[in-house]
Formats: C-alpha cells, sequence, structure tokens
C-alpha cells in the first residue's frame, strides 16, 4: 500500500519541509487518486491492465507533486510524459529534487528527450574535422569542444548561449534519419545510448509525448523500442496527447528529408570515394535532386494544407502515378548504389536504407491503395520552396486501446484543461477511453470572485465575421490596454488578426507602454521582457496561448480577441467533420466546439498564476451571448465576476490597490 498519509498529514513531511504548510484538499484527493492507480491490488482482480483515469486539476492545485509522490513511493517503473521542454526540465530541475526532500530519499529518475535534442559525436567530429572551418573564425566551435569535457547528457538545453534557430545544430545533431546506430564508430560514447542503459536502471523516467509516442509507434512495428519497459504512464499536459499520437501513428514525406539524405551522401562521398567513383555517385545525387524539385513544382504555388486528392484531380491519375514512380525509382536506384558503397567507410547502408525507405513511405502516401478503407485522409502541405505529404488517421482511439492502454497496468490523463462545458465526453471519445472510465475535476483555489473580472463586450458589439469588426476589436482593445495601464498579454487566434492589431497599437498605443509582438524575437527574449518591464504588452498568438507563466503585476490583463476555433479548411480537420457528419454525428457540437473550449481555457488560465495574482480577462467576442453554444463555453471559464461595461473595468483597475471585490453579477 502506498501511504500518503505521514506525507500530508498535519505535521507531516510537507509540513516538516515547509513550515506554515496548509493541505490543499484537491491535491491531497489527486495524490489518492494516483496511490490507487499505481497499487496493482487495486481495481480489477488480479491488478489487471489498461486501468485509465482522467483527472483535471487546474492552477493552483499542486497536481505535479500530487502525482510524483505516488509515483516515487510505488517502487513501479513509471512514465511522466509532458507536452513541453519546459515543463519537463521543470519537473527534472525544481519538482523531482522537492518531491525526493519530502519523501526522505533518493529515487532513480532520469529525464530523456527526443534525439534531436543531444548532440551526435560522430556528426560532431565529421563536421568538425572539415578543413573550410580553418578558414572561418567560428568561437562556438571552441565553445562545444570546451563543454564537451565537461558535459555527461549532450543536451542542448545546457547551451544557454545557443538560438533557437541555430544553423549548426540540425548538422551536429542525433537525429533519427542520421543515426548510423550499430556501424558508429562513436557508438560506446554515445549520449543517447549511454542514457538508455542508465534508463533501464531509473523507476522513473520523465519523457515528453513526442518520444513517448515515438517509442509506442517503434514497436508497433516491430521496430525495436526507445524507453524500457514501464509499468504505468502519467500523461501531464494530456490535451496535447490527441494531436501529438496522431502525428506518430500517421506518416511523411517531406522535400528536405531527401534533401537531406542527398546533401549527407555527398558529404560522404567526398568523404570515403575515390575521385571517379566519387563523381559518379555525386551526378546520381545531382539528378536526383532536379528531379526532386521538378516533383515539388507540380503541386500549385499556393502556400497551404490541402488534400491530396484536390491536387490530383488537376491532372490524370496515371501522369501522376507516372511521377511519383519516377521519383521513387530515383531513391530506389540511389539505394542500390549507396549499398554497393559498403565496406568503403561508416554508414553506407544506412544511407541507402534511408533512401529505400523513403521510396516506400512516397508510394504509401502519394499512392493510396484502391481498397483503402478510408481511416486516414492523405494530404500535402505546400511552402515556398517544398512539399510535404502526409497521411494523417481521423481517429486514434484504437491505436491507443492496442498499443497502450493494454500493455500498462495505469494509465493517467491530467492537465488543468480536460473538459468543456463540465463534460469529459470528448476527451473521453477522443482517446479511446469507457464512458465508465474515472474522471475527475479540481477546481483552482485561487479567489476567482473576488481577484478578477471577466469582461465581454456589449451585445451590439460587431461579431468577428462583421466587416466592421477588425476596427471595433482594434479601438475597444486599445481602450482596455489604456485602463490596465499596459500590463497586458494579447492573445489573437491568428497570425494576419495579430499583424494587423500590431500595426495599429504602434501608431495609437501610448509609448510608455512597451509594446511586444510574438515573431520580432526569440519567444525567451519577448517573455523576459515582458516579465521585466511592468507595464509593457505583449501581443502573441499560437503557442504563447499557453505555457506563459509570468506571476505578478506585469500580467494584469489577459485579452483574447475572438473564440479560438480552428480553420475549417485544413484537410485533416475537414476529414474528420466529414466523417462524424457520415455517422450522423454533430461535428461542431461534439468536435469543433470542445476543441476551441480547451484552447481558450488554456488562454484564459495565463492570468492568476498564483493566490497574489488579480487582473481582468477580456474575451472581444460577443458570441458568448448572442449564439446557443455561447452558454457552453461560459460554463466552462472561471467563475470570475462578470461585466459588459468598460467602466467596470475602469473601477477594477483603479482600485488595484485596494481589497479587490466582486464588481458585477
Amino acid at each position: 500500500m502506498i501511504d500518503l498519509d505521514p506525507i500530508f498529514a498535519a505535521g507531516g513531511s510537507i509540513a516538516q519541509a515547509f513550515p506554515g504548510y496548509e493541505p490543499r484538499q484537491g491535491q491531497v484527493a489527486m495524490a489518492g487518486l494516483v496511490a490507487d492507480l499505481l497499487e496493482p491490488e487495486v481495481g480489477l482482480e488480479g491488478g489487471a491492465r489498461g486501468r485509465t483515469v482522467v483527472i483535471e486539476a487546474e492552477t493552483g492545485i499542486g497536481k505535479t507533486l500530487a502525482y510524483l509522490l505516488p509515483a516515487l513511493l510505488s517502487g513501479r517503473r513509471v512514465v511522466v510524459s509532458t507536452a513541453t521542454l519546459n515543463l519537463q526540465d521543470q519537473i527534472v530541475d525544481k519538482d523531482l529534487p522537492l518531491a525526493m526532500r519530502i519523501i526522505g530519499r533518493e529515487v532513480p529518475t532520469i529525464c530523456l528527450k527526443g534525439r534531436q535534442n543531444y548532440l551526435c559525436l560522430y556528426r560532431w567530429y565529421q563536421y568538425r574535422s572539415n578543413p573550410q572551418l580553418s578558414l572561418v573564425a567560428e568561437p562556438w566551435v571552441a565553445l562545444i569542444d570546451e563543454w564537451l569535457r565537461t558535459t555527461r547528457s549532450g543536451d542542448r538545453a545546457e547551451l544557454a548561449w545557443l538560438g533557437e534557430s541555430s544553423a549548426i545544430w540540425p548538422k551536429i545533431c542525433g537525429s533519427s534519419s542520421r543515426c548510423l546506430g550499430s556501424e558508429c564508430p562513436e557508438g560506446s560514447e554515445c549520449f543517447l545510448t549511454r542514457l538508455r542503459r542508465e534508463a533501464g536502471r531509473c523507476r522513473l523516467l520523465v519523457v515528453n509525448h513526442h518520444l513517448f509516442f515515438s517509442d509506442l509507434a517503434l514497436k508497433k512495428e516491430g521496430y525495436g523500442e526507445v524507453l524500457p519497459r514501464y509499468e504505468a504512464v502519467i500523461f501531464d499536459e494530456a490535451h496535447h496527447v490527441e494531436n501529438v499520437a496522431t502525428a506518430f501513428f500517421g506518416k511523411s514525406f517531406s522535400h528536405y528529408q531527401v534533401l537531406d539524405l542527398l546533401g549527407d551522401t555527398e558529404l560522404q562521398a567526398r568523404a570515403d570515394l575515390p575521385g571517379g567513383v566519387a563523381s559518379e555517385l555525386l551526378a546520381e545525387a545531382g539528378g536526383l535532386r532536379q528531379r526532386a524539385e521538378a516533383f515539388v513544382q507540380q503541386f500549385p504555388p499556393s502556400p497551404g494544407r490541402y488534400p491530396l486528392l484536390q491536387a490530383l484531380s488537376e491532372r490524370t491519375f496515371s501522369a501522376w502515378q507516372e511521377a511519383v514512380e519516377l521519383y521513387a525509382h530515383g531513391l530506389e536506384r540511389l539505394a542500390k548504389t549507396l549499398a554497393e558503397m559498403e565496406g568503403r567507410g561508416e554508414g553506407w547502408s544506412h544511407l541507402a536504407l534511408r533512401a529505400g525507405h523513403l521510396a516506400i513511405t512516397l508510394r504509401e502516401i502519394a499512392l493510396p491503395a484502391e481498397d483503402d478503407p478510408g481511416d486516414s485522409i492523405h494530404w500535402y502541405e505546400r511552402r515556398e520552396r517544398s512539399v510535404t505529404l502526409s497521411v494523417t488517421p481521423l481517429r486514434i482511439a484504437e491505436e491507443l486501446r492496442s498499443t497502450l492502454y493494454g500493455s500498462v497496468d495505469g494509465c493517467l490523463f491530467t492537465s488543468a484543461t480536460l473538459s468543456s462545458g463540465g463534460s469529459f465526453a470528448y476527451i473521453r471519445e477522443r482517446l479511446g477511453l469507457d464512458e465508465g472510465c474515472p474522471s475527475h475535476h479540481f477546481p483552482s483555489p485561487f479567489d476567482y470572485p473576488r481577484r478578477t473580472l471577466l469582461y465581454v463586450p456589449e451585445n451590439d458589439f460587431p461579431e468577428p465575421n462583421a466587416p466592421d469588426y477588425p476596427s471595433a476589436v482594434a479601438e475597444r482593445i486599445l481602450h482596455l490596454l489604456t485602463l490596465s495601464r499596459g500590463r497586458a498579454l494579447v492573445l489573437c487566434t491568428s497570425y494576419r488578426g495579430m499583424d494587423a492589431l500590431a500595426a495599429y497599437l504602434e501608431r495609437e498605443l501610448d509609448p510608455a507602454y512597451t509594446l511586444l509582438v510574438q515573431g520580432r524575437a526569440a519567444r525567451s527574449a519577448l517573455l523576459g521582457a515582458f516579465r521585466n518591464e511592468t507595464h509593457s504588452v505583449l501581443l502573441a498568438t499560437a503557442s504563447f496561448w499557453e505555457g506563459v507563466d509570468v506571476v505578478g503585476e506585469a500580467l494584469s490583463c489577459v485579452i483574447i480577441d475572438k473564440l479560438p476555433f480552428e480553420v475549417p479548411s485544413d484537410p485533416v480537420i475537414q476529414a474528420r467533420i466529414k466523417r462524424m457528419q457520415e455517422e450522423g454525428g454533430n461535428p461542431f457540437f461534439h468536435f469543433q466546439v470542445p476543441r476551441a473550449i480547451l484552447a481558450l481555457r488554456q488562454g484564459v488560465g495565463r492570468l492568476m498564476r498564483s493566490s497574489e495574482d488579480r487582473g481582468v480577462i477580456a474575451i472581444m467576442d460577443v458570441r458568448l451571448f448572442t449564439k446557443r453554444y455561447g452558454k457552453t463555453f461560459r460554463q466552462s471559464l472561471p467563475p470570475s465576476p462578470l461585466c459588459r461595461d468598460v467602466d467596470d473595468v475602469a473601477m477594477f483597475f483603479r482600485s488595484q490597490d485596494a481589497p479587490a471585490v466582486g464588481l458585477c453579477s
């Protein structure tokens, strides 16, 4: 039995470590649920596999400790999977040391990230020996050499000076497509190999969703495994599980994958082959490069994501089939040539396997079988100079049932946002969980009624599809920013809307309030400036809807331009909507609305990050009241007092230095 009483009780381990500690009811209850899940005797007879629990724990519950403590005490091998590297690092650097201090003992743990986060020694030495380096002064070369003398993990996160968009890192990291495996001459010193050996001796593994589902997909295909066998898995930030799992249970063929292969081939040829042989191989690679460029040009030039059949409708299928076969044949011929080079140096057989695999994947995606059951969508993404072809499953529920739930004793899905309108039906259906799956909600302990205000414009304010909405919302946001004296995070649902609003605020916003705009600096730099410049305004979209953790006065207002419905033109979303319609369902209310609610709750959650925070949540979309679905959205929001008049917002901010009170009912 996992006994949590000595930890959470008055005078228990936490109270001894933190004088003045008061138990949080939600945290204690959640820890008990996790302990039951990890206890073999609890549940179905014999501790049958496949037990799952869903827990929504809002900000302030302390959910990380609530699952880490029973996981560490269980004596079982448990995987903790997160959506972001930031949370992964926080767990390892902050939460795990705290948890082990509380339980009074060390438990073997390890953090594993995707291969691309680690330096590949073979690639580094290969790059380091390039004679052209001596002609160019590159100070970071010496910095990496110095780092390699001390690092145990080879994790790029240790290189604080290395930018997120560094051009050098992709050339020297351990991406799977470039790994030589058992052929690698640096295999005995490989950071990844060493970490995986250590993982086999650990009881708790901290990974991210991408790595977890990469491992699950490998096991499904019978290609081995990345993670050692585990008995239970805890998904934090579980609202991302469907999207990440979908990517790994699908397949992609990218123009850049081919260019990477050709670049590696040319580099290897110059290093290993005599002049005549190298020239022949370089000529073959050059011909395939031209064929790859020609293949890209067959697609319409408009950037975006489109159903593949839409592109095929503009030409006969026989012509398309001929183009695909010509391209695939070129890859197969290159694979044969590369295989013949085996014995002339390391890595030739691996390059051959890459070329052969690309040919197979291209055919599978670009030439759907006639008896294709339609459980997946074939689509392409066009960018300025490249095309990526993908096949994506419409549902992952069956994949999870067959590959995950039956292979572990316990599985926990937890996040601050898993329900919509008070119901877990959407998340259960998308993840393939039975209706009887235990689902629990622990509300935030923060005092939303007294410390926050929710503002929605009056009903005659333009709806987002109205012609006068852009100008009206820009003017009203400017008014709110004046009342809040900056100190605001403005979240937009599109880059176009963000850019238009940025242009307006650059003209009209009081210059005393620094305007920070996503894309004009690195994310970390923007957040650092926002924290340090109290009266600044951060204008952002996409990834800033979650993961922004700014405590204190600097974030006193969160403004959201409109309800975050996904663009219905996305081919995967289109296909899922069509499938639900064919099955007689209502995709808008059962698919699009729940997804938008989860995204909205993430954005709203940026305001209250501690019990001392206070501020205004402004949602500039009157559909919260003018549309039938608006009630479901409102039921999903925190219990903040509601107002429809900006004068109440002004009153709230005037009372900043006084105890907060509920201004509106």
